[in-house]
């Protein structure tokens, strides 16, 4: 008799195990996932390109004579103005052939003019007057060669730029065409930038005849330049080992933040008709490949590679793998495996976009 109420209580707690399994494998069945559909939707993103940046007028100030380096009125960095005095080359040399030359003009000019009354006198004949006139007007012209060989001792900014460094000092001799110094017109930067072939085509494609293309420039500490650019030209042929063409924008630099030989990033918004797009936290990655979990009409799961066109914030660009009809897992990813059947709640692609932190147009 004692054995009884033992025994029904095991069958109570038989029964109470079997009804808690029962819920709990009912809750599990009953597990809905979130499903939705890729969304055809106009809207733009930002491509961002390496750049180098190049000052508007950048050249190299040259020793145009040989001489002594006598002076140097500036220093590295400085920023000097239009016809400011730079270098100074000895003049001595120089000065000596001008003044030859000007003694040789006035012998030239002295012989002229007794020609010229021997001539009028009919004493000498006209081709005697013709000769010493080519001979005074050949002597002038070694005048003015001369002065142009002195001048080129006084060197002088030829515009408003930024020194480089200095690559001769004071006493230094130097040859004919020598390099002193390079100088930078920083007034307004070149940017060039390569774009590939395909871009090239949407770009060209996409954008109004007459128009010109803004775009920003983020600079190597990850900060975005306080101007914007426009794209000015496109250079006419492609190169052949890269498949690229290069592009080139000018920013205004009144700061004189920039500075050639600079890198950085160039940021030009692409407009983007009809683009596919997916919340990126449907997607999982294998090997480095992008899938999604597609649900077929019977609600099973299969795995299925897809192609990313670009990425914006929080949503993918799709290219290849998906069309708008199909139903793709959104939530509890690692819940399910390739070929089982859920049951799901289908939301309007429309709802999940708004749900997301993101503008779009």
């Amino acid at each position: 008799m004692r054995r009884i109420p033992f025994f029904i209580g095991f069958i109570v707690l038989l029964c109470y195990n079997t009804s808690c399994e029962s819920k709990k494998h009912e809750t599990e069945v009953e597990t809905k996932f979130l499903v939705s559909s890729p969304i055809l939707k106009d809207t733009s993103i930002t491509k961002d390109y390496v750049c180098q940046i190049h000052s508007i007028r950048h050249i190299e100030l040259r020793a145009l004579e040989k001489g002594y380096l006598q002076h140097i009125y500036v220093d590295e960095g400085q920023t000097v103005t239009k016809g400011q005095k730079m270098f100074y080359i000895m003049p001595n040399v120089y000065q000596a052939d001008l003044q030859k030359a000007k003694a040789e003009a006035e012998v030239a000019e002295i012989q002229y003019k007794n020609t010229k009354l021997l001539a009028d006198g009919n004493v000498v004949s006209a081709n005697e007057l013709a000769m010493a006139k080519a001979e005074f007007d050949r002597a002038k012209a070694e005048v003015a060669l001369a002065e142009t060989h002195l001048g080129f001792t006084d060197i002088r900014a030829p515009f408003d730029g930024i020194m480089d460094h200095l690559e001769a000092r004071e006493g230094s001799l130097l040859d004919e065409g020598e390099l002193l110094t390079t100088l930078s017109d920083n007034s307004k930067m070149w940017v060039y930038f390569n774009v590939p072939e395909a871009e090239y085509l949407d770009y060209i494609t996409s954008t109004k005849k007459g128009s010109k293309q803004q775009v920003e420039l983020l600079m190597a500490n990850n900060k975005k330049f306080n101007q914007d650019g426009i794209v000015e030209t496109i250079e006419g042929e492609f190169n052949n080992e890269t498949g690229n063409i290069a592009f080139r924008a000018t920013f205004p630099n009144p700061d004189g933040i920039l500075r050639h030989g600079e890198t950085g990033s160039i940021l030009m918004t692409v407009p983007l008709k009809n683009a596919m797009l997916i919340p990126q936290k449907a997607t999982f990655e294998v090997l480095d490949k992008k899938y999604v979990f597609v649900i077929d009409k019977e609600g099973k799961v299969s795995q299925r590679e897809i192609e990313i066109g670009a990425e914006l914030q929080h949503l993918f660009v799709v290219e290849k793998g998906l069309s708008k009809d199909d139903k793709v897992l959104l939530e509890g990813i690692r819940m399910v495996k390739n070929g089982e059947k859920i049951h799901y709640t289908f939301e309007k692609p429309d709802k999940i976009l708004s749900s997301l932190d993101l503008y779009a147009e």
